[in-house]
C-alpha cells in the first residue's frame, strides 16, 4: 500500500513573487546550459553592440530588444519541449522528433525575423533603402 504524499502548501503574497523569481532563475541558468542558447546571446549583444556604433534610432534598438526577448522566449519553450520529449520518449518516437523539429522550426524563424530585422535597420541608418 502507497501513502499519498501530500503537495506542499501554495505560496502567496510577497513570498510568491520570490518563489516565482527563483523559479525564473533557474530556468535561465538551464537555458545558459544550452550551446544554442549562448549563441543566440552573443549575436544578441552583437546586434546591440553594432545598432550603437551606428546610431540606429532609438526606437530601433527597443525593437531590437523586444525581438530579442521573444528569441529567448520561444529558445526556453524549445528547450522544454525538448526535455519533456526526452522524458516521455526516451527512446527514438516520430512524435518526438515532430515535436523537436516544430521547436527548432519555431527559433529558427525568431532568428530569421531578427537578421532581417537588423539588416533593415542598417540598411535604413545608412539611406541605403
Amino acid at each position: 500500500m502507497s501513502k499519498k504524499t501530500k503537495l506542499p502548501e501554495k505560496i502567496h503574497g510577497v513570498a510568491h513573487i520570490f518563489a516565482a523569481a527563483s523559479y525564473s532563475w533557474a530556468g535561465a541558468k538551464r537555458l545558459w546550459g544550452e550551446t544554442a542558447f549562448r549563441h543566440e546571446t552573443l549575436a544578441a549583444f552583437l546586434i546591440l553592440v553594432i545598432f550603437t556604433l551606428i546610431r540606429a534610432d532609438k526606437s530601433f534598438v527597443i525593437l531590437a530588444i523586444l525581438l530579442i526577448l521573444i528569441t529567448f522566449a520561444i529558445e526556453a519553450l524549445n528547450t522544454a519541449i525538448e526535455e519533456i520529449a526526452d522524458m516521455v520518449s526516451p527512446e527514438w518516437s516520430l512524435p518526438a522528433k515532430h515535436a523537436k523539429d516544430l521547436g527548432s522550426l519555431a527559433v529558427l524563424c525568431m532568428l530569421c525575423a531578427n537578421g532581417i530585422f537588423a539588416a533593415f535597420v542598417i540598411l535604413i541608418t545608412f539611406n541605403w533603402i
